[in-house]
């Protein structure tokens, strides 16, 4: 399983969990109580809860920003800043494996 690390947005805390491919980066923290991800819509791009930053330290290849998450991130609480990504919308797959995300600092 691709192994995904979670930061909070303070920095305090590194979680590194095995996320089974075929979920989302969101579920993966959602199923772990990993803090800071709301995730309201339950992973229809619809919300903006589930707002994180992936960190220059990730090794994982992202699939592009599609339309309805480039549109949704113009919304996230915390304002959107050019590594922001909607956690739901990153499947994970193996090339996910070495991913490393801060959770934004508010999700309301």
């Amino acid at each position: 399983m691709p192994k995904i690390t979670y930061v909070s947005a303070d920095d305090s805390a590194r979680t590194t969990l095995d996320v089974p491919l075929g979920t989302s980066v969101m579920r993966g923290a959602v199923t772990n109580d990993v803090d800071g991800i709301v995730a309201q819509c339950g992973g229809n791009a619809q919300c903006g809860t589930c707002h994180v930053h992936v960190l220059p330290e990730s090794t994982a290849e992202l699939e592009p920003v599609r339309p309805d998450e480039d549109a949704m991130l113009d919304f996230t609480a915390c304002p959107r800043e050019p590594d922001s990504r909607l956690s739901c919308q990153l499947k994970v797959t193996e090339a996910l494996d070495g991913l490393v995300v801060r959770v934004a600092e508010r999700q309301l």
